[in-house]
């Protein structure tokens, strides 16, 4: 398997390159509109066919590439159970399997930084967890119908419940991390470590963050697959 960590540096956002080696086949996980080009060149070189675009959410903070790399590749994209996005050609479930060729990707519903939300376990070790778990953190639950209590349940009883070594790819990292592992998590993470749930439901409700800064134009057009 062919996997590559892409990085936008106005958002912090991971875009993930998946790829089976040998058919060439590939998928990108939360493709960023402003890096549709850097992508398509990196497909290229690689000698890759772009099948799928897929979502792990509707994205408030940068507006998704799906829509340009469907335009410009015939891709598919795919987005969560219950997103609004009726522009997708496709929703995934929640235990859905996504095969392409040598790859497997088992959607698993993470809800409460959104209402629909997958986070993916690729061929069984490396977990794309989108704005769900993040290195040493976790996504925000206080606008899109977030609720903190289901993304406590979520993460506590489906992804921490994977065998330790799991590899954690965040959706974000604000300070530099790249990668970590569910037992890492599990361990050092602040937002869960020693934390009950309604002491969770309590601390997440404290933050009083600031909306993303694109949040007005990127909810809406991520709605229509990044078309504005």
């Amino acid at each position: 398997m062919l996997f590559r960590q892409l990085f936008d540096d106005d958002t912090s956002t991971y875009t993930y390159l998946i790829a089976d080696k040998t058919s060439k086949a590939a998928i990108l996980v939360d493709p960023v509109i402003d890096n549709v080009e850097r992508d398509r060149q990196l497909i290229r070189e690689l000698g890759l066919t772009l099948h799928y675009c897929l979502e792990t959410h509707i994205h408030a903070d940068h507006i998704t590439g799906t829509g340009k790399l469907r335009e410009l590749t015939g891709c598919l994209g795919i987005v969560p159970e219950n997103a609004s996005a009726s522009c997708a050609d496709r929703q995934i479930k929640h235990g859905e399997i996504l095969k392409l060729d040598e790859i497997t990707i088992e959607a698993i519903a993470t809800l409460g930084h959104t209402d629909s939300h997958m986070a993916y376990l690729v061929n069984g070790e490396k977990l794309l967890t989108g704005d769900s778990l993040l290195i040493r953190g976790c996504g925000r639950t206080d606008f899109q119908s977030g609720d903190a209590g289901s993304l406590f349940d979520a993460i506590t009883q489906r992804l921490f419940t994977l065998p330790d070594e799991t590899l954690v790819y965040p959706g974000h990292d604000y300070r530099g991390h790249t990668v970590s592992t569910i037992g890492e998590e599990k361990q050092f993470n602040p937002r869960f470590q020693g934390r009950t749930r309604d002491n969770f439901i309590e601390f997440m409700a404290s933050l009083n963050l600031p909306n993303p800064q694109k949040i007005m134009e990127a909810v809406p057009a991520n709605q229509l697959c990044g078309n504005a």
